[in-house]
């Protein structure tokens, strides 16, 4: 596995954009908070954007109280909250360095362990400036914030690319959460930063409809489910493979992927695309990465009787 996974590298960062300094913790880190691995020809780089913690029962909306509480308790996870992992993703293909999704920001002050990309980016040793494409699997406030903080938008390339689906723009001028499980106060924070978003890189949005081609091997399609315009990204090189499913699979999709997630705009599609991604997963050997596994959520997919096993990668150093 040494040549597919390997924790972070001075020679890595320096690929990534020729960083000079070291692929090590910040001093005000207790743990690495960047992993990076490469795929085939394509270099990977998974970022952690810090932790967030919602409501223990979004995570199973349509689950009976008690079997949802058994699964908590077998996890030893607490009943009113759980800490969710927020990951991002820095891919260099050919000439081009592209971010996909861009995390929390500033845009829930109550999450106070997540929003950290910006910082954590520059601690690897990326500038915002060598950033040349952005991809959105969708448009949630934990995934567009961190383009929207201050000062962020004037470091970033005049030339910026950012793919984001046609569908996802489109159900964002009159978003509709009738079947969500959002308390109104994310929800409306979901409405203005999706509006916000598109108010200030309308010029800067790509917007593909089913399929497109960001760069060689790196290739984004709509899966649609968790929000109408939700995308997944594909990485293929050299033999490899590698799925960012951003918030279509979640730690507890493995065991109950019946469940509903509270952050789903069509619940029932979404499980239908959970269940087709991690059949494919299971099918292809490829290497899995969500927006919400734990940290650095890179691992595969097992099938496990009618249901499914996360398999980990072991970290290599």
């Amino acid at each position: 596995m040494n040549h597919v996974i390997r924790n972070i590298q001075q020679t890595t960062i320096e690929s990534l954009d020729n960083a000079s300094r070291p692929g090590r913790a910040a001093p005000d880190e207790l743990v690495p908070s960047r992993y990076a691995l490469r795929v085939g020809e394509i270099d990977v780089l998974v970022i952690s954007d810090g932790v967030v913690t919602p409501p223990a029962e979004s995570m199973a909306t349509n689950a009976d109280p008690a079997v949802r509480a058994a699964w908590l308790d077998n996890m030893l996870l607490s009943h009113d909250a759980f800490d969710w992992a927020l990951n991002e993703v820095v891919v260099r293909s050919g000439s081009q360095t592209i971010l996909i999704d861009s995390g929390l920001g500033a845009e829930v002050p109550d999450f106070k362990r997540a929003g950290h990309l910006v910082h954590r980016l520059e601690a690897t040793g990326i500038d915002l400036s060598s950033v040349t494409d952005v991809v959105l699997t969708h448009m949630h406030f934990d995934h567009v914030g961190g383009l929207l903080v201050d000062g962020v938008k004037e470091r970033l390339r005049p030339d910026l690319r950012i793919h984001v689906s046609a569908a996802e723009v489109k159900f964002w001028e009159a978003p509709d959460f009738s079947r969500t499980g959002m308390p109104p106060d994310l929800a409306e924070i979901a409405r203005q930063a999706s509006k916000r978003f598109v108010k200030e890189y309308r010029s800067q949005l790509r917007i593909f409809e089913e399929q497109h081609e960001v760069a060689p091997g790196v290739v984004v399609s709509r899966t649609g489910g968790h929000t109408p315009g939700h995308s997944v990204i594909r990485l293929k090189s050299g033999g490899e493979a590698l799925m960012f499913a951003g918030d279509a699979i979640f730690p507890v999709s493995f065991d109950h992927p019946e469940w509903h997630n509270g952050f789903e705009h069509d619940p029932e599609e979404a499980t239908r695309v959970r269940i087709r991604l991690m059949r494919e997963l299971a099918e292809t050997g490829a290497w899995l990465v969500a927006t919400h596994m734990p940290f650095p959520s890179v691992g595969r997919v097992a099938v496990a009787g009618d249901l499914f096993r996360w398999v980990p990668a072991w970290w290599d150093y």
